[in-house]
């Protein structure tokens, strides 16, 4: 799909840290006129398609614009659409099953949350604990495998630089609030590699104006771990 820079998008979500962030960033590094709308909630559920959030609608002059939901289907639209996201097949499948792999630890990260009992709650976070272990590994390996360039693939921005550092964004920032150790508990798992390409991404000037609102994950991620967090 050819990429349209003159195309406006509205992305609805809730007005905080959570699965739409992925689509913020890619937005935001594609350098197209996008504005959030944060409707109120669940008085406006009826009118999503589904009745979830995130929603993307993309505005078009004949007025027939282009709706879609559901954080990873928007995602991989607009990576296709603005060329984060290689066009072989093989390469693209190699980018988005780490994105996969980063929705399946968000899930498990949940679970542990609205656990019923202090027993489920045990078992739900040893379970994410160590797939966020296997996560990391596997991350890391391919940081190194591109030459740990603080990229996942070549030596541009890509689909998946973005969307891991969208996941750690959404646990380490955009969870503080519900569970409070969280920065303790992933901080000291992550592995150079990972934190340089955290930096990376952040710094990236495609990305300046997005990340620099709100608390920056990099600094999290590189404070000294004696320092109070």
């Amino acid at each position: 799909m050819a990429a349209n820079k003159n195309l406006q998008y509205t992305l609805r979500y809730f007005d905080r840290i959570g699965v739409a962030e992925g689509s913020k960033l890619l937005l935001s590094a594609a350098n197209v006129e996008w504005t959030e709308e944060h409707p109120e909630w669940p008085l406006e559920k009826p009118n999503q398609p589904f009745g979830r959030m995130p929603v993307l609608i993309e505005k078009h002059s004949n007025d027939r614009d282009f709706v879609i939901c559901e954080s990873g289907n928007i995602e991989r639209y607009l990576a296709r659409a603005y060329g984060f996201i290689p066009s072989d097949i093989r390469q693209a499948a190699l980018q988005e099953q780490l994105r996969d792999q980063a929705s399946d630890m968000f899930a498990a990260f949940i679970s542990q949350l609205v656990a019923k009992s202090e027993e489920d709650r045990r078992e739900n976070f040893a379970k994410f604990d160590g797939l966020l272990d296997k996560l990391v590994e596997v991350q890391t390996k391919q940081i190194n495998a591109n030459g740990n360039i603080g990229h996942m693939f070549g030596d541009i921005l890509s689909y998946a630089d973005i969307v891991t550092y969208a996941f750690y964004k959404i646990i380490v920032v955009g969870m503080v609030k519900r569970q409070a150790n969280i920065v303790n508990i992933v901080k000291p798992k992550l592995t150079p590699q990972l934190i340089k390409l955290i930096t990376t991404v952040e710094a990236n000037p495609l990305l300046a104006s997005y990340t620099a609102r709100g608390d920056s994950l990099a600094a999290i991620v590189t404070k000294p771990t004696s320092a109070r967090l």
